[in-house]
């Protein structure tokens, strides 16, 4: 059972300095198979991400950075594995990405699928490939037993493991990965985890996003109103059991989304006895 983390590439130099000391504590204490770095709209963080990446590699972690569709050529593409593969990055998160407002189409790859197969052939087995997988039915799918075949044509194009979208409901997460073994996947569909902190943040993604947040829970975080103690005290348990029962049942990892925070993960991994604290 592996944990890893995501990051978001800071716009400031305060948010730089800040997202090095919550990465020494990450390494120092839960020690993640690997970090990765998302990828903006459109491309636009990319000198961010590589930016990110780089340090975060040169420092001697494993690091994957996100790759999208989304206004991505199969120049462009090459650029970046190009760069990435010379810098010894091993790992890429192959995206379709969500179309920035104003922007009506994808570029020359439309679906994840095409991204994982043009990897593969410019750089042959070189780097680990996760995607994205949507145990709650991606927000834009026709159905959910197309979105799943979507899923399935993207683990048989060359992807190593997939990484879910956040959920709150751990039978989704169950159902999902019986429903794509029986399909015929083998590969690792690794669990993503929120951590809840922020009220109408976690509703506001969660929304833009597909994934459910129970009503129990919505209720409940929402008659803290602005009792932060109580909000991060509550998402801490909650998110603790659901990490509780995917690992009792065999997970394969957790993915934490961090928001480029750091205290929420290492309560609730501190709470399973994860990592070496």
């Amino acid at each position: 059972m592996e944990l890893s983390v995501e990051f978001f590439p800071p716009k400031t130099p305060e948010g730089e300095n800040k997202l090095r000391l919550v990465r020494e504590r990450f390494s120092e204490s839960l020690k993640p198979a690997f970090y990765s770095v998302t990828f903006g709209a459109g491309g636009s963080t990319q000198s961010g991400t590589l930016q990110v990446v780089s340090e975060i590699h040169a420092a001697g972690e494993s690091v994957a950075p996100h790759l999208s569709c989304v206004g991505s050529s199969r120049d462009s593409v090459r650029v970046m594995l190009n760069q990435y593969r010379e810098l010894g990055i091993r790992r890429i998160v192959a995206l379709r990405g969500d179309l920035p407002s104003g922007m009506g189409q994808y570029g020359e790859f439309s679906h994840a699928n095409q991204l994982v197969e043009f990897i593969r052939a410019e750089t042959g087995d070189w780097f680990h490939i996760d995607v994205a997988a949507y145990p709650e039915t991606h927000p834009q799918a026709k159905s959910p037993a197309t979105d799943l075949q979507f899923f399935v044509e993207k683990m048989k194009a060359g992807a190593n493991s997939a990484v879910t979208q956040y959920f709150f409901n751990s039978d989704a997460y169950f159902r999902f990965v019986e429903d794509a073994y029986d399909l015929g996947v083998t590969q690792p569909i690794i669990a993503g985890i929120m951590p809840i902190t922020n009220c109408s943040q976690l509703l506001r993604f969660s929304d833009a996003c597909g994934a459910e947040v129970p009503r129990w829970i919505r209720l409940r975080l929402q008659s803290f109103g602005d009792d932060t103690a109580s909000i991060k005290s509550f998402g801490e348990d909650v998110v603790t059991d659901l990490c509780d029962q995917l690992l009792v049942t065999g997970a394969p990892g957790l993915h934490f989304y961090s928001l480029n925070q750091a205290d929420a993960v290492l309560a609730i991994a501190e709470n399973l006895n994860l990592g070496s604290n």
